[in-house]
């Protein structure tokens, strides 16, 4: 068995489970993309013991992995890519033997892991999948963990132009379900990336509401 990689001391989960995991998100995603829900689990973890948090590690790093299957081919549905992906990653599980209660809360932590001022308030591992993808892609929370453990990510999994390859996966998203946009970041994507994309503007869909006033 090949030794687990460290960083800080820290291994990722090594169950049969999150292996598979592992494999899946290789098979489905581009290198960028998959780098990038890797980097999503070390920098979760980081946060997580930087503030002494309890929580099911292996929950975390499920979700982690798997938060993006709704910006695949494989995996996009009809619905926002967070909610595709959270019925893909809890339909894995559960067919895998995973408990019920477990894979909901999976199911939480990638449908919420988008949504500021939501998912930090809920349970550890949803708040945790929400900080650090947010630490990948925007680099909020960034502070608290040290340069070191930066680059030891950075080291173990590379960049390989995320930002274009993240945006360039969320404008096809917006061009394939603009309706999904309404509300959310990905309107600002399609309204850059997408020319002429119908994104439904939220003032108009009040006005025309079947209501006097």
């Amino acid at each position: 068995m090949a030794t687990p990689t460290l960083i800080d001391g820290v291994s990722a989960p090594e169950s049969a489970l999150a292996h598979k995991a592992a494999y899946l998100v290789q098979r489905v995603h581009s290198p960028a993309m998959c780098n990038h829900v890797h980097r999503t689990w070390w920098f979760s973890e980081l946060l997580g013991r930087k503030r002494g948090l309890k929580y099911d590690r292996e929950v975390v790093y499920l979700a982690s992995l798997l938060h993006d299957l709704g910006l695949t081919p494989d995996y996009a549905a009809e619905h926002r890519f967070e909610v595709d992906g959270a019925d893909a990653a809890s339909r894995i599980l559960v067919a895998n033997g995973y408990p019920e209660r477990k894979a909901r809360l999976v199911w939480d932590a990638i449908a919420l892991h988008s949504s500021a001022g939501i998912a930090e308030r809920r349970e550890p591992e949803v708040a945790l999948v929400h900080m650090g993808a947010h630490v990948d892609v925007m680099g909020l929370w960034i502070e608290e963990i040290t340069p070191a453990l930066i680059d030891d990510v950075l080291a173990l999994y590379p960049r390989l132009g995320f930002k274009a390859a993240f945006q360039s996966a969320l404008a096809e998203v917006t061009r394939k379900k603009p309706h999904t946009a309404v509300g959310t970041g990905l309107a600002d994507i399609g309204r850059r990336h997408v020319p002429g994309c119908p994104i439904p503007d939220v003032c108009d869909l009040l006005d025309r509401a079947p209501f006097d006033s």
